[in-house]
This record gives C-alpha cells, structure tokens and sequence, in this order.
C-alpha cells in the first residue's frame, strides 16, 4: 500500500523561500518516479519537478527558483523552492509512478494529499 504525506507548506512572503517535503511508504523514492505537482484555484494542476534514479526534470516555469532532491534514507522526497512569487501560491502534491510520466497530471494515480503555499 502506497502513501504519500506532503508537509512544509505555509505562508511567506515574496522572495522567501520554502522546502517541501513528501514522506513515503511502500514506494522506493529513489528507483521509483517521484514528481511534483502544483495547482491553484480555477487552474489545472501543473507538473513541477520530475526525479528517478538520480536524474531530474524541471518544469520551465519554474526551473532556477525550485529543486528537487530526495533522502533514501528518510524515503523522503523535497521540493526547495526559492524567490517564491504569489503567482506560486497553490496546493502542492506529490506523486509516483513506476515509470516516469512526464509533467501530465493524467498519468499519474497515486497522489499525496497536499500542501498549502501562500505566498503574499
């Protein structure tokens, strides 16, 4: 049984930063697909960040502000993201596939259950 728990989120202000973290079990984060996902009201969810087996995608959107990073040890998968802008203000969630699924919500079944991030 696969579990995802997201954690980290909260309010900032511009410019600051936060690091997420997405607590797993029953799933290797570093040989399994990790990626993270975004969505704010009235939009669609947004890919974020990709990674398995040591290499990484980051979206466009946000590459040079965010990172992301895993301990095998912790089986813990972070987003560190920096020079927040409210237009980062959403939702954010983590999730894994077996096999990469790219940025594309839709491919991805097991989902976290969220965390806030306000940026003001």
């Amino acid at each position: 049984h696969v579990q995802l728990v997201e954690s980290g989120g909260g309010s900032v202000q511009a410019g600051g930063s936060l690091r997420l973290s997405c607590g797993a079990s029953g799933v290797n984060v570093q040989t399994n697909c990790m990626a993270w996902f975004r969505q704010a009201p009235g939009k669609e969810r947004e890919g974020l960040a990709v990674t398995k087996d040591g290499s990484s995608a980051i979206a466009s959107s946000v590459k040079g502000r965010f990172t992301i990073s895993n301990d095998g040890a912790k089986n813990t998968l972070y987003l560190q993201m920096n020079s927040l802008t409210p237009e980062d203000s959403a939702v954010y969630y983590c999730t894994t596939r077996r096999t990469c699924g790219g940025f594309q919500s839709s491919r991805y079944d097991i989902w976290g259950q969220g965390t806030q991030v306000t940026v003001s």
